[in-house]
């Protein structure tokens, strides 16, 4: 019977694909990232159906496909029940009704997820869920960026929201404040948050930008002060300390307040994902404040980096241009020269890597299955053989808008891939069905002549059984000791009536001596037949039930046997129907996802070739400004080399000057004849005439 379950899973399953494949090929481009599922949520009870179980360890692995599918099914094979009340899914159906709709949002199914949604809050469920359906449903709405329905879906709570949600319930209330515009309540929500250790970090981290976004901006620089001085626990946390010191070093270097922003900038970690802009920073502070030589410090610590980073072709901007400011112009030069070289290097792998996306070897490699299980496999996509060069994607790919178009497009390959092995395991199915009806069919036939020829049997047994149980339930009415004799009894009461016979038809051999002893006989069968009438009577009885014993073995077997024969029918027949609708169905979902999976993966290739456009064009702005720079650094390198060296032609002229001079006091001392004619003034030309010796 495995092939019809299987058969039924699959047709759930098929529209359960296509409904999810709809559901994520018509997601709008600014959807925000998901907050995965709380599993603990859906459990709240004791565990009384496995099925629910299964959904349960699914949604624990966020396999939040295999939970919907699962649930849907159980949902729906619940409903389908004469006595649905009998059935443990009953316990936990509230449960699931709800589930499927949280499930739903962790799968970015915002559609259905609103409809499950308000569906619990239309319904007659007490006000605790009634909350969290709106906390849930305000939560879907504020990923979609339509913050005044998320918050007229929170104004419909009343009461508290279940505690485990309660915090989550105002932080999200605290971000749609900011997003309308009321930092004000977003404060005061905000301060009362700042104890969850749940959210610690994040809240603070608000707080701040809606202190600042309110005016108060020293209250909003003190907030991400405290935040950016603590010491986290966590990669993340630190990377949040990183950002919100890089995001005050940058205001305060707005403001001018150089010395404070570099505090600031000093504070981010050389190793965190804000050591790159945080290293710039520092520069351009140094550099704002007239200090070139302690600006290029973290500028030459930059260069070293990372080539395809953007604060990186920044600096080998800077770098040079510190050293022009020092007047030190030859080393200016060389260094733009070096960033010529590098921005030419880097506009060709860019321009490489538009072409590789345009031949299709993103959306390849973001269809290998190390896409979603190799740690940092956006950066290790670039060492695949024409890959392109993922640096420059970082940002873009770190964005809401392109990691949901990234996740709706695994999550469409992942169902085409489930499809194709669908549509492989029809063809299995089909294998097994022909192998079956190859088997079968022959055997029947004969089996089914032997079939008939027991069953003539058994019913001739079974009338014989019928007429023995009828005959001694009439013994028990009306007492006839000759119908329970034995076979040698029933000959011997024969051969005395044929005597009788004999001796009635011939009279001449009938004498009393011979009539009394035909008579005794007669009268000794029947004494011993009335005297043992009860115990063969009780005899019959057990043997009527042992051979109840048997005809019941008999006719389990005969029912076991029709059981088998029906089974061994049904094993190959009536399926074909079913598996050309499950197919139809499948190659009809397939077509579908295969359509949403070419629009999604252009819509991920336009903005990944929109963003190294971006970046080369960057980069050819760069290499312009580098040229325009390299020659002004030649020219005036060399006219400082021209007026050093005019200042050391000047400098051998006076010392030809106060050697003259010298000559003459020694020619006076001696009684010689002085010129009459006086030195010539000295000037850059004359001096540089004379230097020469013309």
């Amino acid at each position: 019977m495995f092939p019809r379950l299987a058969c039924t899973f699959a047709g759930a399953f098929a529209g359960t694909v296509l409904s999810v494949a709809m559901a994520l090929g018509s997601l709008p481009i600014s959807a925000q990232a998901e907050e995965p599922v709380d599993p603990t949520a859906l459990e709240t009870r004791e565990l009384k159906d496995l099925f629910f179980g299964e959904a349960l360890f699914h949604a624990y692995q966020d396999e939040y496909f295999d939970a919907i599918v699962g649930l849907d099914t159980e949902l729906k094979q619940h409903r389908l029940l004469d006595d649905p009340e009998l059935d443990p899914f009953s316990i936990h159906y509230g449960q699931a009704a709800f589930a499927v709709g949280d499930l739903e949002l962790s799968y970015r199914m915002h559609r259905e997820a609103g409809r499950a949604i308000q569906a619990v809050l239309e319904g007659n469920v007490s006000q605790p869920i009634k909350n969290e359906a709106a906390y849930r449903l305000a939560k879907i709405h504020y990923h979609k960026q339509q913050f005044a329905n998320a918050l007229h879906a929170l104004e419909m709570i009343q009461g508290r929201v279940p505690e485990r949600v309660r915090a989550e319930e105002q932080f999200l209330r605290a971000r749609v404040y900011m997003q309308l515009g009321r930092f004000e309540e977003a404060v005061t929500l905000l301060q009362e948050l700042k104890g969850e250790k749940a959210l610690s970090g994040f809240v603070q981290y608000n707080l701040g930008i809606a202190l600042l976004k309110a005016g108060e901006t020293e209250e909003g620089i003190l907030e991400l002060d405290g935040l950016g001085r603590k010491t986290g626990s966590t990669p993340g946390i630190q990377a949040l300390q990183d950002k919100t010191n890089l995001l005050l070093g940058n205001q305060l270097m707005k403001a001018e307040e150089f010395d404070r922003a570099r505090n600031y900038f000093d504070r981010v970690q050389l190793s965190g994902p804000f050591s790159d802009q945080a290293l710039l920073g520092a520069g351009w502070v140094e550099a704002h404040a007239g200090r070139y030589d302690r600006a290029l410090v973290p500028w030459q610590l930059l260069k070293q980096r990372r080539a395809t980073d953007a604060a990186v072709h920044e600096a080998m901007l800077a770098v040079p241009y510190a050293y022009g400011k020092l007047d030190v112009h030859s080393t200016a030069a060389v260094n733009y020269g070096q960033a010529l070289d590098l921005f030419g290097e880097q506009v060709d792998t860019l321009t490489h890597s538009i072409e590789s996306i345009r031949e299709g070897k993103l959306l390849e490699a973001l269809r290998r299955k190390e896409a979603s299980q190799v740690q940092n496999w956006v950066v290790e996509l670039r060492k695949l053989p024409g890959a392109p060069e993922t640096h420059y994607l970082l940002d873009l790919m770190a964005s809401n808008d392109y990691q949901e178009f990234l996740r709706n497009y695994q999550d469409l390959n992942d169902l085409f891939e489930r499809n194709k092995s669908w549509l492989q395991s029809l063809d299995a199915f089909e294998e097994i069905i022909a192998l079956r009806r190859s088997y079968y069919e022959p055997i029947l036939p004969g089996l089914d002549v032997q079939f008939r020829q027991i069953d003539a049997r058994i019913t001739m047994r079974l009338e014989q059984r019928q007429r023995l149980a009828s005959r001694i339930d009439n013994l028990l009415v009306n007492r006839r000791p000759e119908l329970l004799a034995k076979s040698e009894e029933t000959e011997s009461r024969l051969l005395l009536e044929n005597i009788r016979n004999i001796l009635s038809s011939n009279p001449q051999l009938n004498s009393e001596e011979t009539d009394a002893r035909v008579a005794r006989l007669e009268g000794i069968l029947k004494f011993r037949l009335s005297r043992e009438f009860d115990e063969r009577l009780t005899r019959a009885y057990k043997r009527l039930q042992a051979l109840d014993e048997v005809i019941e073995t008999l006719q389990d077997t005969y029912q076991r046997y029709v059981r088998s024969r029906q089974a061994a029918t049904h094993s190959y027949e009536g399926y074909s129907d079913q598996i050309v609708t499950l197919r139809a169905g499948l190659n009809r979902a397939q077509g579908t996802i295969d359509q949403l999976m070419a629009r999604q993966g252009n819509m991920l290739e336009q903005l990944a070739i929109q963003e190294l456009e971006a970046h080369r064009a960057k980069l050819e702005n760069y290499q312009i400004k580098a040229r325009f720079a390299l020659a002004d650094s030649y020219d005036r390198a060399n006219e400082l080399q021209e007026r050093r060296q005019d200042e050391q032609k000047i400098e051998q002229y006076r010392q030809k000057v106060e050697q003259m001079k010298e000559a003459e006091a020694a020619a006076t001392a001696d009684g010689e004849a002085l010129p009459t004619d006086n030195p010539p003034e000295l000037t850059p030309d004359n001096a540089e005439q004379e230097a020469s010796g013309e």
